[in-house]
């Protein structure tokens, strides 16, 4: 593996800071610098930029960020075991990563950010999907991040760059989609972590739109989405009958056949869907 700096390779830095990976923190380390380098390339251009990492762990990612010339990274940890591992990258890099410790669904790292802000992490496994939400989610538009180059499960990258119709669409399909740009950039194997999951993994690169594809109310699409895909097998007229009153008329005022099912409707059409039930709440 070759250097890409004068840091100790990831298993000495582990074995001297005793970072085995705890499996309730969704903890896989990926210590070839030459992967984590890669992954901080998919993020396109770091020099002008700000870089949120969540869950950096030893530090893998957070020095392919900075060797790849990130402005600043900004490292959101919640084990106090890596603390020290993380301050150590931090000396040898004076004044461009600052490392906070705290739950990432819990800590507002807004004031430790210049924009433009791209995030980029190997996000924990137990978190993972629900970040993503959330920065897909904001009510306004556009957000404070220009990308997100994420690696998950390699069944959740599917989820998220699926097509309607397909085996993994779903309403993490149309979020990411409604507003950005998805593409799965890379795939790794288990054998490339430690200790090695047992699934293989895969890193998706969102580029934000500046307008989402269709005009939609965010909570409403939201709403609207969750309820018809946590019932995917029945039809939309049962799984969203709690909605709101006459969904029926509302679905066919759309164009979406009450006798539809979530997996058959395409994010243009959910969109008029939301649009309908805003027009409806708001005269109600």
């Amino acid at each position: 593996m070759a250097a890409i700096d004068g840091l100790p390779p990831l298993r000495e830095v582990i074995k001297n800071h005793d970072l085995v990976a705890k499996k309730q923190l969704g903890q896989n380390f990926l210590l070839d610098l030459n992967l984590t380098s890669k992954i901080a390339r998919c993020a396109g251009d770091l020099s002008g930029a700000d870089v949120l990492e969540i869950g950096p762990g030893p530090g893998g990612l957070t020095r392919g960020l900075l060797a790849e010339g990130a402005r600043h990274v900004v490292a959101v940890e919640k084990d106090p075991r890596a603390i020290p591992a993380l301050m150590e990258i931090a000396a040898a890099y004076p004044g461009r990563l600052t490392v906070l410790q705290g739950d990432a669904l819990e800590l507002d790292v807004s004031a430790h950010l210049k924009g433009p802000v791209k995030i980029a992490a190997n996000l924990p496994y137990n978190v993972g999907t629900e970040l993503l939400v959330r920065w897909l989610s904001p009510e306004t538009w556009p957000p404070f991040w220009s990308s997100l180059t994420l690696m998950f499960q390699r069944e959740v990258a599917e989820r998220i760059v699926a097509p309607v119709r397909s085996e993994h669409y779903g309403r993490l399909a149309l979020l990411a989609q409604w507003r950005s740009d998805a593409r799965i950039v890379m795939s790794l194997p288990p054998e490339a972590f430690t200790p090695a999951p047992k699934v293989h993994s895969a890193v998706v690169h969102l580029t934000r739109l500046e307008t989402p594809r269709y005009p939609a109310d965010a909570r409403v699409l939201n709403r609207v989405t969750a309820m018809a895909f946590n019932q995917r097998r029945k039809m939309l007229r049962s799984s969203l009958k709690a909605l709101t009153p006459g969904i029926e008329e509302v679905l066919e005022s759309t164009g979406i056949a009450p006798t539809a099912r979530a997996e058959e409707i395409g994010l243009e059409a959910f969109c008029a869907l939301a649009r309908a039930i805003s027009e409806r709440e708001s005269r109600s």
